[in-house]
């Protein structure tokens, strides 16, 4: 669980200003504007890296939605919990089809999810055996992305950039906050619980 959260971290901070700004353009479905950030009209042929980054994000949506669907079906979720793994999953969806699309708009061919059976093996399944474990495993998710957006901020050029960023922070860390209830667990007391 902690190997993929650190990879999904890694991989955030990694992508650096550019990578990133066209991430979080393309997770709010705003295609025209990802493609203008890119230096390219919609249709136009957009920078490989570009794409490739954006099918890196896709591929990480795949697999929450595919993670949520799991923990779904395991049967393992009480009502209130399952409810609130749905909506997530719901979330992620949104995101995923603002993701391909905008990738499409760029002239690049969206990534495939993986097989069931790919996921349950990179998500360490056979580990999970209960509602609290699967809690845990989509917490570290959700801390690791809101950290990696806070942490590059800082570097982008604009304050335009900078909202959106801030925007995902805030859901990934909602997210983070809801599952931390879910889990009965308490908020950290000191001030700065993000970044």
């Amino acid at each position: 669980m902690i190997e993929h959260y650190s990879s999904r971290r890694g991989l955030l901070r990694a992508t650096g200003t550019a990578a990133l700004s066209a991430v979080a353009i393309g997770i709010l479905g705003d295609a025209p504007a990802l493609a203008r950030a890119a230096g390219k009209e919609p249709g136009g042929a957009a920078n490989a890296g570009d794409i490739d980054i954006l099918n890196v994000a896709l591929g990480l949506e795949h697999e929450a939605i595919e993670a949520y669907q799991i923990g779904a079906e395991s049967g393992l979720l009480q009502k209130p919990v399952l409810d609130l793994a749905l909506l997530f999953q719901g979330q992620h969806k949104g995101h995923r089809d603002a993701l391909a699309g905008t990738i499409g708009q760029l002239g690049g061919k969206a990534v495939q999810p993986k097989s069931r059976a790919d996921y349950m093996a990179s998500l360490n399944i056979a580990a999970i055996k209960t509602q609290a474990d699967i809690l845990r495993l989509a917490q570290a998710h959700e801390l690791g992305a809101a950290n990696a957006y806070i942490g590059v901020m800082p570097s982008l050029g604009g304050k335009e950039l900078a909202q959106v960023c801030a925007k995902i922070a805030a859901d990934e860390a909602a997210h983070w906050s809801l599952l931390t209830s879910a889990l009965g667990e308490a908020l950290p007391q000191p001030a700065f619980m993000f970044g």
